[in-house]
């Protein structure tokens, strides 16, 4: 009987799979309002955002970049930042002013992906700037931040702080991501948008 191997190609996709499955789990454990679970959430998210580096490294580095990996890899960073976003508006983890960064935060993601969306079905494809990349990680480090403020002494300042600075670099690369498409969105002649 032949000796069943990974199949290395795949674990990119399966990386992105387990951050997809990761989220529910991620917020019924915040949710639960109990330390030892939020430490647990805390560790699983932490895991599920490192999964974001390392789905993109194993492509990479096995040659195996996919459709499905590339639409579902951005598709994944924004279902586990909008997700918890949500949760920290419910569960008080947010104070007042910083419904403004994590509002700033969703309107890009679903402005980008409605753009995105748009530039598909014209078979016209915007590349993704090294910015944009540092939105992602600035996004995912302020979250978890967040997630450990009730747990370590001291973080309140600091989540504050990373979730404004994450919330700034979302509108610049939201404002480049517009400006990079405008030429494509000229309107032609059969447009009425009246």
């Amino acid at each position: 009987m032949a000796e069943s191997k990974f199949d290395m190609a795949r674990l990119p996709n399966w990386l992105t799979y387990g951050r997809i499955a990761a989220i529910p789990v991620i917020m019924v454990l915040i949710l639960a309002d109990h330390p030892a679970l939020r430490w647990l959430a805390l560790l699983l998210y932490i895991a599920a955002a490192v999964t974001d580096y390392f789905d993109g490294y194993f492509a990479r580095k096995y040659g195996t970049i996919s459709e499905i990996g590339r639409m579902l890899d951005p598709i994944a960073d924004k279902l586990l930042v909008g997700a918890l976003l949500l949760v920290f508006c419910f569960d008080r983890s947010f104070g007042a002013w910083d419904l403004i960064p994590a509002t700033v935060i969703l309107m890009r993601e679903i402005f980008v992906s409605g753009l995105r969306e748009f530039m598909g079905t014209s078979k016209i494809t915007v590349h993704v700037s090294k910015l944009a990349k540092y939105k992602t990680t600035a996004q995912l480090v302020a979250l978890g931040v967040v997630t450990a403020e009730p747990l370590i002494p001291g973080m309140r300042e600091l989540s504050d702080i990373i979730l404004w600075v994450a919330a700034i670099l979302t509108a610049i690369t939201g404002i480049q991501y517009w400006l990079g498409v405008q030429k494509h969105l000229a309107p032609t002649e059969q447009d009425d948008f009246s």
